[in-house]
């Protein structure tokens, strides 16, 4: 007679990642069922649904959980056709804070897609660090730009790589700025909801002498699962209107700089639109 097999013991990473792939799969999911499936008791279980619902990935149901509405973070393609004018006007905007001759890094997302498209057209001689095929792709075409593209597993889904394997390559190098997106921004920090960005855009962060955060004001009091950075390790903060209540308070007593791009960013001299928190 065969032994029956054991399930195998999940990280909790793993056990949360696991979970929210079941609810792409199917609209809910039971404690019960899951805790079989990972070998952990119901409690577990019921702390890891608890976290999740918390960071809006999903939501508790009486025995299990259901899928979050709106959906579970979505795809890039999904997410390029929201707020573009918005990200148009960040990517330009940024791209003027990169001279001849800096080095960057630029991570994955559809922000950092517009400021590396900006940055293309503006023919800067630049050396360019980045875990994004589509970052890569646009700065490529500029033949002044120097482009590294780390090593790493591969994200479908985001177009980019992640891992042990990308945070290591990218602590090789010591660079002039990184230009960073996010998926939130409260006064609790910066945060991520792709699991593995987080990491990623810390390593970043890590190499780089300023970092810059391109986050429009529709992420403004977001918390995801992944913190990412607290409002005083931020350096500049990009968006395009100036924050409000208790994010303006955190950004001012962390002396956080803000740049807010203004309705049309042609022909404009980023120092005028700087100012620290909401002073």
């Amino acid at each position: 007679m065969a032994e029956r097999l054991e399930p195998k013991r999940l990280k909790k990473a793993d056990r949360r990642r696991q979970i929210l792939l079941e609810l792409r799969l199917k609209p809910h999911v039971r404690v019960s069922e899951l805790a079989i499936q990972f070998g952990v008791t119901t409690e577990t279980v019921r702390r890891d649904m608890k976290e999740l619902n918390d960071a809006g990935l999903l939501n508790r149901a009486h025995g299990g959980a259901s899928t979050a509405a709106p959906a579970l973070h979505r795809d890039m393609d999904e997410r390029r056709l929201e707020r573009v004018a918005e990200r148009e006007r960040l990517g330009r905007f940024a791209a003027r804070l990169v001279s001849d001759g800096d080095t960057i890094m630029v991570d994955a997302g559809t922000t950092t897609m517009e400021f590396a498209r900006a940055l293309a057209f503006e023919q800067r001689r630049i050396t360019a660090i980045t875990n994004s095929l589509p970052v890569a792709m646009m700065l490529g075409q500029n033949p002044a730009a120097s482009v590294r593209l780390s090593p790493g597993t591969y994200m479908r889904e985001e177009a980019a790589v992640v891992g042990p394997e990308t945070c290591e390559y990218l602590g090789r190098y010591n660079v002039d700025a990184c230009f960073l997106g996010a998926a939130g921004l409260s006064e609790a920090g910066v945060t991520e909801a792709v699991e593995g960005f987080d990491a990623i855009k810390r390593a970043m962060m890590c190499q780089s002498s300023a970092r810059r955060f391109l986050i429009d004001s529709g992420k403004f009091g977001r918390s995801h699962l992944c913190r990412v950075a607290q409002c005083d390790e931020i350096g500049t903060l990009i968006t395009d209107a100036r924050p409000a209540g208790p994010l303006a308070d955190a950004l001012r007593q962390t002396g956080t700089e803000v740049l807010v791009t203004p309705t049309n960013a042609a022909d404009v001299d980023v120092k005028d639109h700087s100012f620290a928190g909401t002073r």
